[in-house]
């Protein structure tokens, strides 16, 4: 039962859909938190060889100025959703001409990764995605799973050490927190799931939207980034 993804099992489990998450827990960890002028993605970016030029093969993609996505599992999976998301924030643009909502675009991305769970021919992706967004209700956040289920969150963690980074995550008053706050936050979190002995080198990459930010999805400026890092060591 668990050679096709459109296969049920005798007690109604995908085998292949489990295997995808399973996929998903052998990449590095991403965390979204969700404060109350905007959002803020952290990824831990294994790096996989000293070779490579720092600042490459980024986990977090801009959708639209407004939309930010970071996932963790694998890397060319995660692209390809990054892609979907760019074209179907364009279409809502384009045919609508604003900017698509949040709740939108995960809703449509969650129903491209769920038709990847229907047929034989294809496989699930093995990627978890948390797409932070910034429209006119304010700042929001969902995580959308390797089944297609997507909900809603204020704090999320996908990857390796989601575990320990949803309890960290969970000890915050995360209603109160300003964007700021909440970086600070996101890097000792990530620091804190990192295991030194058994992991390699990791490179931590942040993004926000929000108030701050003018609305727009960025990268954590430099300097905020090495001081958040600063504390958390």
């Amino acid at each position: 039962y668990d050679l096709s993804a459109s296969t049920y099992s005798p007690d109604g489990r995908i085998f292949q859909v489990e295997y995808a998450v399973k996929a998903v827990d052998n990449g590095g960890t991403a965390i979204g938190i969700r404060a109350k002028d905007g959002v803020v993605l952290a990824v831990e970016k294994i790096v996989q060889s000293k070779l490579l030029v720092p600042g490459s093969n980024r986990r977090i993609g801009t959708v639209d100025t407004h939309v930010g996505i970071a996932t963790a599992g694998l890397l060319a999976d995660s692209r390809h959703i990054i892609n979907r998301a760019r074209s179907e924030a364009h279409q809502y643009r384009d045919f609508y001409k604003t900017q698509i909502p949040g709740k939108v675009i995960a809703d449509r991305v969650a129903q491209y990764t769920q038709a990847y769970t229907l047929y034989s021919s294809v496989r699930p992706f093995g990627v978890s995605t948390i797409i932070a967004a910034m429209d006119l209700n304010g700042p929001s956040m969902y995580m959308i799973e390797p089944s297609g289920v997507y909900y809603g969150y204020y704090g999320c963690a996908v990857g390796k050490g989601r575990q320990v980074a949803k309890t960290e995550i969970e000890k915050l008053k995360l209603t109160q927190l300003t964007t700021r706050e909440a970086v600070k936050e996101a890097a000792r979190i990530i620091y804190a799931v990192h295991d030194d002995a058994k992991d390699k080198d990791f490179e931590l990459e942040m993004s926000w939207v929000c108030e701050e930010s003018g609305g727009r999805h960025q990268f954590v400026p430099k300097d905020l980034v090495q001081e958040a890092e600063a504390a958390a060591k």
